[in-house]
């Protein structure tokens, strides 16, 4: 069993940056193939994946539209990964949620993931 708690959420104007963070708990995730991810879901939305990181942090994917502004890493060593969000738009409020899957990265890309986070509420005023 593994636990996942976001923190680094808050309110920020358009064109700030925010940095969220991700800690693991439980099953150490760096001992197996555990990718990890990073998810939105705006009020009144589907929920919508922003990043994926493979276990290695090698390999790194983005939705086409935060690409360029945001960054995923991790840091196995501290059971971490962070979420840089740049250039952050009114667009981008949302709760965002972090998550982990084992085996392939693309089952966190599919939101095919075994871990969910509870969420931290970041808010973009224009």
């Amino acid at each position: 069993q593994m636990l996942l708690v976001e923190s680094g959420g808050g309110l920020v104007q358009a064109g700030d940056s925010l940095r969220l963070s991700c800690t693991a708990s439980g099953r150490t995730y760096s001992d197996s193939a555990t990718n990890m991810g990073w998810f939105r879901q705006a009020a009144g939305k589907e929920r919508e994946f922003v990043a994926a990181i493979s276990w290695s942090g090698y390999s790194t994917y983005y939705a086409a539209s935060m690409k360029g502004r945001f960054t995923i890493s991790r840091d196995n060593a501290k059971n971490t990964v962070t979420l840089q969000m740049n250039s952050l738009k009114p667009e981008d409020t949302a709760v965002y949620y972090c998550a982990a899957a084992d085996g392939t990265l693309s089952r966190v890309v599919n939101s095919d993931c075994d871990y969910w986070g509870q969420g931290t509420q970041v808010t973009v005023s224009s």
